[in-house]
């Protein structure tokens, strides 16, 4: 399979050009090092993997600026954490723009480093596993949805024509549990893959972490502690409800929702075709699979957009929504390729909440076609990111 060109590779030679470091963050095995190394040739790439490297920075890491001084990839650079002192000094000193590219699989340990000693000399961005864009502009996007929906959208699964559900097993052993007990003390990781699939139980419902904590067996700053790590990994994301200035009959709690559709479909135990289409969750998991895909062009792009999501105890909800231009952005997910008047009722009511600050609505659904009724966009989950 031809290499498929990643959306923000644009974005991230614009900001080299506005900031000395730019870095580079996101799930494993989203493309990141594939990213960097395939479309930033005129940078050196240096892993901090490599020991001998890796000593090199960590004994002498003035010598080692002084060979790696501009226009360097460091990946993993996490693992050394006394460089980033020495970062700082050496982009105050240079003012040169586009200086450094950072990346590391850890997250956590990155960001944590970053916000510590690179604070206002760094950009930050984030490379998620492909949008559907990515997929369509390499002609992989598939035309049914259930498709996607078992095979995710992970770039090996695509570049190897790997068995999905055996690339999910070796995601969850090889990499994730690795990067669990790097950043925690977990003893027990049966009981934290149990917690795993119950995040997954919980998908596009509110967050109990009460609930969450007892049926995993574990205490509820334990659970906290777990679902930062989750978040800190780029697995699952918190959708926040909207609330401000209007009915305080709301709702308060944030959704949980995943990166990705094929991990969380694997997480559920579907393990096949058959599985995906006579599978109850098929509503929350085309949901997921639209609120992410959201989420992916908003990262890729650097929209900058933030997103909510409303519920009143009448349990009227809107799945989505932004705020942007002094507009709202209304969002209805329905998995159903059959439109009936009944799917735009939540939608007709928040509108007329909003009055005069309501911009535009869409309904995305599991069809193909894309036409407007009575004032609403009706848009195919194809269509997304056109």
């Amino acid at each position: 399979m031809s290499l498929i060109y990643r959306k923000l590779t644009d974005q991230l030679k614009q900001l080299l050009g506005q900031y000395p470091i730019v870095a580079l963050t996101g799930p494993r095995q989203s493309g990141k090092t594939t990213l960097l190394q395939e479309f930033f040739t005129e940078y050196r790439y240096i892993s901090l993997e490599n020991p001998d490297t890796r000593n090199f920075a960590e004994e002498d890491p003035r010598g080692f600026l002084q060979e790696y001084h501009s226009k360097v990839i460091f990946d993993e650079v996490q693992r050394v954490p006394a460089l980033f002192s020495y970062l700082q000094y050496e982009v105050d000193q240079s003012r040169q723009m586009g200086q450094f590219i950072l990346s590391g699989s850890q997250n956590f340990h990155l960001l944590e480093q970053i916000t510590q000693s690179l604070a206002g000399r760094v950009a930050i961005t984030k490379l998620l596993p492909f949008d559907f864009a990515e997929l369509r502009s390499a002609s992989l996007l598939p035309g049914d949805y259930r498709d996607l929906l078992f095979k995710g959208a992970y770039p090996p699964v695509y570049d190897r024509a790997l068995d999905p559900s055996f690339f999910y097993e070796n995601y969850l052993q090889t990499y994730i549990y690795r990067d669990v007990t790097a950043l925690r003390n977990i003893q027990d990781l049966g009981r934290f893959r149990n917690f795993l699939r119950l995040c997954a139980g919980r998908a596009g419902q509110l967050l109990n972490i009460s609930s969450l904590a007892k049926e995993t067996g574990i205490s509820q700053p334990t659970a906290k502690s777990w679902l930062t790590i989750l978040e800190s990994s780029y697995l699952i994301f918190l959708l926040p409800p909207y609330f401000k200035n209007f009915s305080k009959r709301i709702v308060k709690s944030p959704k949980l929702y995943f990166y990705d559709v094929g991990l969380l479909a694997y997480l559920l135990g579907l393990r096949s075709m058959g599985d995906i289409k006579h599978s109850s969750a098929l509503g929350s998991l085309f949901e997921n699979m639209v609120i992410a895909e959201l989420y992916k062009q908003n990262a890729h792009h650097l929209l900058l957009k933030e997103f909510w999501f409303w519920r009143d105890t009448n349990q009227r909800e809107i799945d989505l929504l932004s705020f942007q231009h002094n507009k709202y952005e209304l969002f209805e997910i329905k998995s159903t390729q059959t439109l009936t008047s009944r799917l735009f009722k939540n939608l007709n009511f928040f509108r007329t909440l909003l009055g005069d600050d309501f911009g535009t609505s869409t309904l995305v659904y599991g069809g193909t076609d894309n036409y407007h009724r009575s004032g609403h966009q009706i848009l195919s989950w194809q269509k997304l990111g056109n």
